[in-house]
């Protein structure tokens, strides 16, 4: 059943034990995002800041877990969202030959046409007061780091469209205030807000856009989800609902909103306006975005319904609440990418450590030859696939999220010299690792099981042998510390840790070193990452690993079965990186403490640490970028 705005979405969150009401003051600015960090990073709840210094209660976590996300889109379980997409597919696209099996479609066709957006002549709750004079100021919006530029409006859905086709968009972009009527429009170049944007600016005029805040629940889903450029996200929301979405018209320009939105932000964008100075942010990669030029979006109308909820979310070093996003879109979308695109594809799986699009591990149900290397090249150009930086092909019967038995079959079923394609392509603009903007180095690794014609050596399925030594011992590198402990449970991975401030570069030396060494002694992996890395933290290990490397530049054949892997920081005083690298997200030492001293206050229960005092430990010199 549908949810007519935020507020009935709580008592649902608040019935199912899913919400904690914060009753005393806390400051939008900073304070918030660091109660918020500590209590997604502990699987905690939903909460509701009531007390933030505005009119309006402030929903964050609202998506932070399985049970959540199931409750936003209406379900029990997320993978009845799945099951309701796979069914629909399978009742228009089976065999249905001649006449008579296309005309038995219809019924479907039929019941999908109710799901479509309707258009209200009359006002919507979200118009139940009206500003004509706004002032962004009457908002919670977070300010979440030391080091943001600004506060930013952090779930909006961004309504444009294309001044041509009329086609609509929902995107979801992050908005950094300026001033009382003015914000950035985060409008990456793959997105479409910007061809929309692009397409206005030919026509010489002003771009409508509107801005909504919650509402059903569903929509922030649909807004986030992977849907082809003319799909609106509408009839994907009405779809989930099993119900017609109800729009209105805006006050001020022409687009058309959800009725039951919370907050309405009404206004336009002039592409003859000069772009404007955005960021940073403490972005979802772990990573602040740096500083770039965007649109300025001006506010001529805000409008909210009578009992409207502020949402917000917080992103950072994962995981955050947006990793439920993007588990739940994984879930949705497999069906029709199976059927659409890789009908061999069983699973997929975005590790949390790889922020989305770092890491991609699919498997498949493998039946000839050549099988997995297809499916990493037709995934690679597949929608927002095309953004993986690192894709894994495996099949038989591994679990791909046991992270061990998952490393262990890559590495069993990996010949160096046949299962790996390197090559380059688009990337996110928030990677920061290839120093060419939103473009670099991709690899593919086919982990499948070889059939007879693929075997390339008779040592490519050999199994992995347990070493009984630190394989790496007695080796004189230029290392502050190394973990070989993975070894000596069968997996041929080792951890090395470098101070590159010491020694601007100490990896070609430890290649050259390792060249000469046993090759059998070595593990087949081998990591190197920053002294200040925690090399026993597997999931910070990782992260850092699928964030500072491009996988072309930054890798090393060791030997027919030993690949190394520099995940270092590249901004170094050897000057072989141009560009800027960007500092880890995290809180400020007075933050910390002072939400340490009103934790008692706030009804969260046992105390939580920051997760900041392990993670500062990452931080270099400079602010929201490295300085040498």
């Amino acid at each position: 059943m549908p949810y007519s705005g935020l507020a009935e979405f709580i008592s649902t969150l608040e019935n199912n034990g899913e919400l904690t009401r914060i009753r005393n003051f806390v400051d939008p600015v900073l304070e918030i995002a660091e109660i918020t960090d500590r209590i997604t990073k502990n699987n905690g709840k939903a909460l509701l800041f009531e007390n933030n210094g505005t009119r309006f209660p402030l929903l964050i976590n609202a998506f932070g877990s399985e049970k959540r996300m199931a409750l936003a889109l209406g379900k029990n379980m997320i993978s009845d969202a799945a099951e309701n997409i796979s069914g629909f597919l399978r009742d228009i696209t089976g065999n249905n030959p001649g006449l008579c099996g296309k005309l038995r479609i219809l019924p479907e066709l039929f019941k999908m046409s109710r799901f479509l957006p309707s258009e209200k002549r009359k006002k919507g709750s979200c118009q139940q007061i009206i500003i004509r004079e706004p002032d962004l100021g009457i908002l919670p919006v977070l300010k979440c780091w030391p080091h943001d530029g600004g506060r930013f409006i952090t779930l909006p859905m961004v309504h444009t469209a294309h001044p041509v086709t009329g086609k609509t968009n929902v995107g979801m972009y992050r908005m950094q205030i300026f001033d009382k009527v003015t914000t950035g429009m985060h409008w990456q170049r793959h997105k479409t807000g910007a061809s929309h944007y692009e397409a206005w600016k030919k026509t010489g005029m002003k771009m409508p856009v509107t801005v909504t805040l919650g509402g059903d629940p569903v929509y922030t889903y649909c807004a986030t989800a992977p849907l082809p450029e003319n799909i609106s996200e509408y009839i994907l929301a009405g779809f989930l609902r099993k119900s017609r979405i109800k729009l209105v018209k805006c006050i001020t320009n022409d687009l058309y909103i959800p009725e039951d939105a919370d907050i309405v932000i009404e206004g336009y964008v002039d592409p003859a306006e000069p772009l404007a100075t955005e960021g940073p942010f403490g972005d979802h990669t772990g990573f602040y975005s740096l500083p770039d030029l965007y649109p300025v979006f001006h506010v001529t109308c805000i409008t909210h319904s009578e009992n409207a909820v502020y949402p917000a979310t917080i992103v950072g070093i994962p995981p955050q609440e947006d990793a439920w996003l993007a588990k739940t879109t994984s879930a949705i979308f497999l069906p029709p990418m199976k059927l659409a695109v890789q009908p061999e594809i069983d699973d997929i799986h975005l590790p949390d450590a790889g922020v989305a699009h770092n890491l991609t591990i699919v498997r498949i149900n493998k039946s000839y030859p050549g099988q997995g290397m297809k499916v990493i090249n037709s995934l690679s150009g597949a929608g927002q696939m095309m953004f993986s930086k690192y894709i894994i092909v495996v099949s038989g019967d591994v679990d791909i999220r046991n992270y061990r038995d998952l490393t262990k079959h890559v590495i069993k079923h990996t010949n160096l010299q046949s299962d790996i394609v390197f090559t380059h392509g688009p990337l996110d603009v928030l990677d920061h690792s290839s120093g060419r903007f939103s473009f670099g180095g991709k690899a593919g690794i086919d982990a499948t099981v070889k059939l007879p014609e693929e075997i390339v050596n008779t040592n490519e399925c050999e199994s992995v042998k347990v070493k009984r030594r630190d394989p790496l011992s007695g080796s004189h590198l230029p290392v502050r510390n190394f973990n070989a402990d993975l070894t000596l449970e069968g997996i041929g991975v080792a951890i090395l840790a470098v101070d590159t401030s010491e020694d601007p570069d100490p990896v070609s030396y430890i290649v050259s070193a390792l060249k000469k060494e046993n090759h059998q002694d070595l593990p087949e992996l081998i990591l190197v990452v920053d002294h200040t890395v925690d090399i026993y933290d597997y999931f910070m290990v990782t992260w850092q690993a699928l964030g500072n490397t491009d996988p072309v530049r930054d890798h090393y054949i060791i030997s027919h079965r030993t690949i190394m892997l520099d995940a270092t920081i590249k901004l170094t005083k050897s000057g072989k990186f141009q560009g800027k690298w960007p500092n880890v997200v995290c809180s400020d030492p007075g933050t910390i403490e002072h939400v340490d001293e009103m934790w008692d206050k706030l009804g969260l229960g046992s105390f939580l640490t920051s997760p900041s005092l392990k993670a500062g430990k990452l931080l270099r010199k400079g602010k929201a970028s490295v300085e040498l």
